[in-house]
C-alpha cells in the first residue's frame, strides 16, 4: 500500500462535496509530475484530502477504488489521467500547514518542499504522523 495528498480548493470541490457525492474521478490535474503519481496510484492505497488556498489543512482520508484511466475532462487522445477516490473518514480534528510545518516528523514532506504539486506521495511515517495530530489534544 502506498500514500498520498491530494489539494483541492474548498471552493472547488470540498470535503463536504465529496463526502455528499460518495466518491469522485479526481480530474484536470495538468501536471506531468501529478499526472505521474496519479499513474502510480492503485486501489487501497490511502490519500490525504487537504483544502488549499484558504483552509491550509488536511480535513479527511479517502482510498484509491479505481486506478488511473484517461480523464474525462482532457482533450480526447492525451495522456492526462484520473483516478477514482472514495471518501473513508473525517479527521477528528483538521490538522493545519502551520502544525505540520511545526512537527519535525514532516520536515521533509513533499507539502512543505513542493507546494503548489497538487498530488504527491508521502511516506507512510508521514501519513502516519498526520493522523496523530488529528488526535492529539491541544
Amino acid at each position: 500500500m502506498k500514500y498520498w495528498l491530494v489539494k483541492s480548493e474548498p471552493a472547488a470541490y470540498s470535503w463536504a462535496d465529496f463526502l455528499r457525492d460518495g466518491g469522485t474521478d479526481w480530474t484536470g490535474v495538468r501536471n506531468f509530475q501529478a499526472r505521474n503519481c496519479l499513474l502510480q496510484m492503485q486501489p487501497q492505497d490511502l490519500v490525504l484530502y487537504y483544502h488549499s488556498v484558504t483552509d491550509k489543512q488536511v480535513v479527511g482520508v479517502a482510498e484509491v477504488v479505481a486506478a488511473a484511466a484517461p480523464d474525462a475532462t482532457a482533450e480526447a487522445g492525451s495522456n492526462w489521467v484520473a483516478v477514482h477516490l472514495k471518501p473513508q473518514q473525517a479527521l477528528t480534528k483538521p490538522v493545519s500547514l502551520a502544525a505540520i510545518k511545526r512537527d519535525e516528523r514532516l520536515s521533509q514532506i513533499g507539502l512543505l518542499r513542493q507546494s503548489r504539486l497538487s498530488v504527491m506521495p508521502l511516506q507512510a511515517a508521514e501519513f502516519d504522523a498526520i493522523l496523530e495530530l488529528s488526535e492529539a489534544v491541544e
